[in-house]
């Protein structure tokens, strides 16, 4: 099920909350640097069964839709570093991960649990905002990727 928001701070149309995270190689990733791409913004979790399911499909994402705009990040919100890379190494990753172990990013969204995911436009704007991961909402949340890609430029 998708819905509009999570929180009134993340309504459809409404700036995304800033933030700073570590990047996996330690440097500090600030959201805003990614103004002007569509990025799908994923929190994720180690223990989290869903998120095992939702990272072939943003690998996906990130394949298919990556030369037309699309950012892919996965920020882990584990206390330990270990075991988020254990789960990298079980199911990993083609696309940016960084890491938050205090939540504080997921608190900027109100994100309730894993996994959360916000799309947000190339303006810094939510298209929208998703509560865990099915199978079944595969081609609704593509076709919602598909829909707020920039226009290619002739």
């Amino acid at each position: 099920m998708l819905f509009a928001s999570l929180a009134a701070a993340i309504d459809a149309g409404a700036p995304a909350p800033d933030f700073t995270v570590a990047a996996a190689d330690g440097k500090p990733l600030q959201l805003s640097a990614y103004r002007g791409k569509l990025v799908y913004l994923d929190f994720w979790a180690s223990w989290c069964a869903p998120c095992r399911r939702s990272f072939p499909w943003m690998n996906a994402m990130q394949e298919k839709y990556g030369a037309g705009g699309l950012v892919v990040l996965g920020v882990n919100v584990d206390q330990r570093r270990p075991d988020a890379e254990r789960f990298l190494a079980q199911v990993p990753a083609r696309f940016m991960i960084a890491y938050d172990p205090q939540g504080a990013a997921p608190a900027l969204y109100a994100i309730k649990g894993m996994p959360g995911s916000v799309l947000i436009d190339p303006q810094g704007r939510v298209v929208f905002a998703h509560a865990g991961f099915r199978d079944a909402d595969r081609d609704e949340l593509e076709a919602k990727i598909r829909a707020a890609l920039p226009p290619r430029a002739n």
